[in-house]
């Protein structure tokens, strides 16, 4: 019993562990680097949401690229 009590404690202290790294890295990461969205209604028609279609796109917002300024013509570009 004691040995069981013991071997669950030692997975919960992992689970926090793993926990507390992987949570800040995941946040910073969508941030910083990349995250994604989904893209609903008429606005961006046709380029995403081709054919009146009532389904919503999923798209990468790069969040890289801009804070480089590496914006082009024909680019995409998502304001909150």
């Amino acid at each position: 019993m004691a040995q069981a009590q013991g071997l669950g404690k030692k997975y919960v202290k992992a689970f926090l562990k793993g926990f507390f790294v992987a949570v800040p890295v995941t946040v910073t990461f969508l941030d910083r680097v990349a995250c994604v969205a989904r893209v609903e209604g008429a606005s961006m028609q046709p380029s995403l949401n081709p054919g009146g279609r009532q389904a919503s796109d999923v798209v990468l917002l790069n969040h890289w690229s801009i804070r480089n300024y590496d914006v082009q013509r024909g680019d995409i570009v998502s304001l909150v």
